[in-house]
């Protein structure tokens, strides 16, 4: 039965305290990220009860609503109900410690990459059809159609920090179009010809001070950066210039202020900051090769439940824009994913009951033909629990196997069998073979590992009904408590 998703939206809000409680509400690709004023005014375990909802994850700054693959139709229906915010915020008074500052910088990287994500897996996907014509050979080497696919492709990468300051500009709450102009200064052509030739020796300065030779496009830290110092300078600016005079001194200022300090300063940080997240993740890779790719195949569902899987995110980007593709993270999806397939795939075999079954075969078509593993982790892998130990084991056993056959990713969808074609190398035929063979062990062997653990069934809840008039209802039927399945 198609779940009313109207009905849904309204449930929900109603138990995250109503509209007036949330001051903001946006949607990753199974997620619906709320941003509340009074956390305490959650009802979770309402929340959680709640028919079409997977799964609730709480950290300090967002309560994340997990629905699945129909989560832009919740998000569409939570829109319609009303706007948001309409109470003053009650002010939540928080202590200033690591684990705040964590997941503040989580969240800020979490909300300004999720709604950029499907541009960046679309540029990624053109990118590969392109190679793939290419070694096909349907296209002559250089040929203008092959120029302009990889220039499509290569749009959401090379223009990146002006995406990143769109996004960043709405979840920091400041002049969107300041934030993009500022972005656009590290992008423009004469300044990105000024940092080639700084790169190559010569002395570039700006009123005095030495600028670093630093390449702003493919990259998301500087411009994330930049755009939550800009949200400060613009109320700072706000303050100090007369009422007759912001609607052109305002703007100015912020920009002369704003555009010098990114280009000296938090430009060159940014860029250090990134490049020492992926020096530190590909350096575990160089020394434990294969097993770096294991442990992560075996860890990514978990990372997934708690949100820490996009920190990733601008690591993989760089890496696929420097070196054209990417050999931990992503390799190690394959058998994540395909294992919560397989393991669903598994449950809907065994369980009784119908309305899990339905529930098991959607996630485990979503898991295996799509890549979108979160309604196979929360609708069954979660709620059964031993199915998400076998996932486990089954994702390192796979991780490892993507990793001696050397896998790697020219693009970043989900992986999946739809996507699969992102693992293929030219250089490599036998990279198909091992694609192949990584994603059929992960269906396979996942599938028999649920079947060895078991699972507990959830018992099916039978409609009463109501006996017919001047009839004599019979006798209840004996109630036989469902154990769980057991083991092969």
């Amino acid at each position: 039965m198609p779940i009313n998703y109207a009905e849904v939206s309204r449930a929900i809000v109603d138990a995250l305290g109503g509209l007036t409680n949330i001051e903001a509400v946006t949607h990753c690709m199974t997620r619906l990220r709320f941003v509340l004023k009074d956390e305490t005014q959650v009802d979770t375990p309402r929340l959680k009860a709640i028919k079409g909802v997977m799964g609730v994850v709480h950290n300090d700054t967002q309560c994340q609503v997990i629905i699945g693959n129909n989560v832009s139709q919740a998000y569409q229906a939570v829109l319609q109900l009303g706007s948001p915010g309409v109470a003053p915020r009650v002010p939540v008074k928080r202590k200033i410690t690591l684990r705040g500052i964590g997941a503040g910088i989580l969240d800020a990287l979490v909300g300004t990459m999720s709604p950029l994500i499907p541009a960046i897996i679309g540029g990624s996907m053109v990118k590969l059809l392109a190679m793939i014509l290419d070694m096909a050979g349907v296209f002559e080497k250089g040929s203008s159609t092959l120029v302009i696919l990889n220039v499509i492709g290569d749009g959401a990468f090379f223009f990146l920090p002006i995406m990143v300051a769109a996004s960043a500009a709405l979840k920091f709450k400041t002049n969107m179009s300041l934030a993009i102009a500022i972005a656009g200064v590290l992008v423009h052509p004469n300044f990105v010809d000024l940092m080639a030739k700084a790169a190559q020796g010569q002395p570039v300065e700006f009123a005095f001070i030495p600028v670093t030779a630093v390449k702003y496009t493919y990259t998301v830290i500087p411009a994330l950066v930049m755009t939550w110092i800009l949200s400060h300078i613009e109320r700072g600016v706000d303050r100090i210039t007369p009422a007759v005079t912001k609607n052109f001194l305002k703007p100015m200022l912020i920009v002369l202020i704003a555009a010098p300090i990114a280009i000296v300063l938090i430009g060159p940080i940014g860029i250090w900051i990134g490049s020492g997240i992926s020096a530190l993740v590909y350096t575990v890779h160089g020394y434990l090769g294969w097993l770096s790719v294991a442990i992560m195949g075996a860890i990514w569902p978990l990372l997934v439940m708690t949100g820490m899987h996009r920190v990733f995110t601008p690591t993989i980007i760089q890496t696929i824009a420097e070196t054209g593709k990417e050999g931990m993270v992503m390799p190690s999806e394959i058998g994540a994913n395909l294992s919560l397939g397989g393991s669903s795939l598994a449950v809907a075999f065994r369980t009784k009951n119908r309305e899990l079954r339905q529930t098991a075969l959607a996630a485990a078509a979503s898991a295996i033909i799509a890549g979108i593993s979160e309604p196979a982790l929360y609708g069954v892998a979660v709620r059964l629990k031993r199915p998400l130990i076998a996932c486990l084991i089954s994702g390192f056993i796979c991780g490892a196997v993507a990793g001696i056959g050397g896998l790697a990713s020219h693009s970043m969808a989900s992986p999946g069998l739809f996507t699969s074609v992102q693992f293929f190398d030219p250089a490599n035929p036998m990279s198909i073979v091992w694609v192949g063979a990584v994603m059929v062990l992960s269906v396979v062997l996942s599938f028999v590992l649920t079947l060895l653990l078991g699972f507990e069934d959830i018992p099916e809840t039978e409609p009463e009904t109501k006996p017919e008039s001047g009839t004599v209802p019979p006798p209840a039927p004996v109630t036989e408590r469902t154990n769980a399945v057991n083991s092969l």
